[in-house]
């Protein structure tokens, strides 16, 4: 079996996390935001002076490569993604995303949209189809505009796309793909078959917006592997939980691609942990990522918030955040403010000397000693003390009459105190009996997370050994997969007629074994399951609930998933009416290549092999500070004990453990940290 890689693109920096056999290696690089290909290449060009390998002989030998990425959320974010025409049935116009609440550039300009008259009604039944002569005066006038790409949103084209299909022909009719005036055209029944006219136009628009740059970009990605004589797909990380080729993945299932592989990586530690309730935290340079998983199930939206635009497209539900190491810390009106401004990668924390000139949390660990100056990722970088003592004075210490060193126990009160808070928001939501587990990852999480959880209430944590990179370490336990759906609006009885339900799902089963024999996978090799979201009446409720994927055809089974359905939907037994089957989709996965986690051996020597030195840590404004143990992470194994105060040090990460806390090594090699009980 030869090498796989897997690559996690953040905001300040770049994840590698590469395995062969036994052999694993993880890296960091800083990421280039001008063009995330380049940081991606420079990723495994570290990874390959990890292995001694030129990286021409390391791609030769990879057999896969995971990719999550921020291009399309930075393009969401930044608002410079495509310039987008927009056709809506007429009288729909309002509901085009020309506005934004944040005061930021609208995802469609109002002059760029444009009503055509057309109907279909919910029945699926097409009462007026558009003229071909109306079509194209559109087209051309949004074109003449400057549209880079159409988007096509009419009303009920869940029911039937045929309205939006003959848009398409007729304007690629009028311009072929082979012309150099050629457009592209998005389609909203494409995108998502669930009802919601705004969210599936924003859906849409929001596709679209992030495509060409995530094609030209990935694409690129795609090239210059094989340059570099990689021979194998390169396989794009999705936010529903899988991965795909470049060419079987759509724009708007990236976003966010990253945290979701995070949130599955969290379940998998939950798994090893022998817990099935826990809570995800990714404290990176930019941001702070949550997710849950309950009862074993990785948190999951049927209308996410895309960067404050609401879709119909159902995904991993992940709340982010503005705090991250990069936060940018402020004084107003003698009232200090962190977050959710980030330095990001460039220019970054004043302390990385690349022309940063405001404070963050990064800068306010260095001065309070949790962070070693020589040491930060493994030594590859040297942050300047000098010049993040200097700013923290000019900008926090002095306007509101602090030393410095006050002034950085209260930036880092203040983020932990903000992120513990919105932790025991949702360890509220999760309304579990006992406390979750706290899940912590991302490169500045795990000096943080203690008094995060404090702010929380929670009392454990777990930090595995590739938290630094766990986004990456995620995604290597990613199969290929690909997700087909259909409407069907069926009522979900025990005397429903299913035949249209099983022709429906034969349909996506032939569309999957096809393109898994693209993908390089046989029939036999292919799992396939279904997904079934179903609503109480036609407004109601609306759940997702899994089944076989020839459930229709066994009586017992369809009770069982009747009984799943009203129990999602809180439906009384005696209630006659059934719950709908608005929608099936067939989800097919193939296994490639996975790094397991192995357990470790226990401890054949102390501690003390592990302590590196000490370091002057500030602990709090009236003690100053005090000589803390630092320990080396890599000669820390299972069986270890660790009373705080201390720190802990990894090529890529620090771990503070403050006072009242005690952390020990598992059989898995992860960090548990616990607070200590009083008496």
């Amino acid at each position: 079996m030869g090498y796989t890689i897997d690559i996690d693109t953040g905001g300040t920096f770049t994840d590698g996390f590469f395995v062969l056999g036994n052999r694993v290696a993880s890296v960091k690089v800083p990421t280039t935001p001008h063009d995330l290909t380049v940081c991606f290449l420079h990723c495994i060009e570290a990874g390959a002076e990890q292995f001694g390998l030129p990286v021409e002989d390391l791609l030769y030998e990879t057999e896969v490569i995971r990719f999550s990425n921020t291009i399309g959320t930075n393009a969401i974010i930044q608002r410079d993604g495509s310039r987008i025409g927009l056709l809506v049935t007429a009288g729909c116009e309002d509901l085009a995303p020309t506005q934004s609440e944040d005061a930021k550039t609208p995802l469609v300009s109002p002059d760029m949209v444009i009503g055509v008259d057309e109907g279909i009604d919910r029945a699926g039944e097409v009462h007026r189809r558009p003229t071909s002569k109306a079509v194209l005066s559109a087209a051309q006038t949004l074109i003449d505009r400057g549209a880079r790409c159409l988007v096509v949103a009419f009303t009920h084209s869940e029911f039937n796309p045929e309205n939006e299909r003959f848009v398409r022909t007729t304007v690629k009719e009028e311009y072929p793909r082979d012309y150099l005036g050629s457009v592209p055209v998005f389609l909203s029944s494409d995108i998502s078959r669930r009802s919601g006219r705004a969210e599936r136009i924003n859906a849409a628009v929001l596709n679209a917006y992030i495509h060409g740059k995530l094609a030209r970009l990935l694409y690129k990605a795609g090239e210059d592997l094989r340059q570099r004589l990689y021979r194998k797909n390169l396989f794009i990380v999705h936010n529903n939980g899988s991965v795909a080729r470049v060419a079987k993945t759509r724009a708007i299932h990236t976003y966010n691609s990253g945290p979701a592989a995070g949130l599955l990586g969290a379940r998998l530690t939950g798994q090893l942990c022998q817990t099935a309730n826990l809570i995800s935290a990714d404290m990176g340079g930019t941001s702070f990522d949550l997710g849950y998983v309950r009862d074993g199930r990785a948190s999951h939206t049927l209308r996410p918030d895309v960067e404050g635009f609401e879709v119909n497209l159902p995904m991993m539900q992940i709340r982010a955040l503005g705090a991250g190491g990069g936060s940018i810390a402020s004084v107003a009106s003698r009232e200090l403010q962190v977050g959710p401004r980030s330095a990001g990668a460039l220019p970054g924390p004043v302390c990385f000397d690349l022309g940063g000139t405001e404070p963050t949390v990064t800068d306010a660990d260095l001065v309070l000693g949790i962070l070693d100056p020589a040491y930060f990722l493994g030594g590859t970088m040297k942050l300047n003390l000098d010049k993040a003592r200097k700013v923290l004075k000019e900008k926090v210490a002095d306007p509101l009459g602090l030393s410095v060193e006050a002034a950085a126990l209260a930036i880092k009160a203040r983020i932990d105190g903000e992120m513990g808070a919105e932790v025991r928001k949702l360890r509220d939501r999760m309304g579990v009996e006992q406390d979750p587990l706290l899940v912590i990852y991302g490169g500045a999480g795990p000096a943080h997370c203690c008094h995060m959880a404090e702010a929380a209430g929670l009392k454990k944590i777990v930090v595995t050994p590739f938290s630094a990179v766990f986004s990456a370490f995620s995604s290597s336990s990613m199969d290929v997969g690909h997700r087909y759906e259909t409407r069907v609006d069926l009522p979900l009885g025990e005397t429903t007629d299913y035949h249209p339900l099983e022709k429906a799902t034969d349909a996506m089963k032939r569309k999957a074994n096809r393109d898994m024999r693209g993908e390089g996978f046989a029939e036999d090799q292919v799992e396939l399951s279904l997904e079934l979201f179903v609503r109480s009446g036609e407004e109601g409720a609306e759940a997702r609930i899994f089944a076989e994927q020839d459930f229709f055809r066994q009586p017992d089974k369809i009770r069982e998933v009747i009984l799943a359905a009203r129990e999602r939907l809180n439906i009384e037994d005696t209630h006659p009416k059934d719950p709908t089957l608005t929608m099936v989709c067939l989800v097919a996965r193939a296994a490639v290549a996975h790094y397991e986690v192995p357990p470790v051996s226990a401890a054949s020597n102390g501690k003390e092999r592990a302590e590196k030195g000490s370091r002057s840590l500030v602990l709090n404004g009236s003690e100053g500070t005090q000589p803390t143990p630092v320990y080396d992470r890599s000669l820390l194994t299972h069986g270890h004990n660790l009373v705080g105060p201390a720190l802990v040090e990894s090529e890529q990460t620090t771990l503070l453990i403050p006072p009242g806390w005690r952390m020990r090594v598992d059989r898995y090699n992860n960090a548990v940290l616990e607070e200590v009980s009083e008496g």
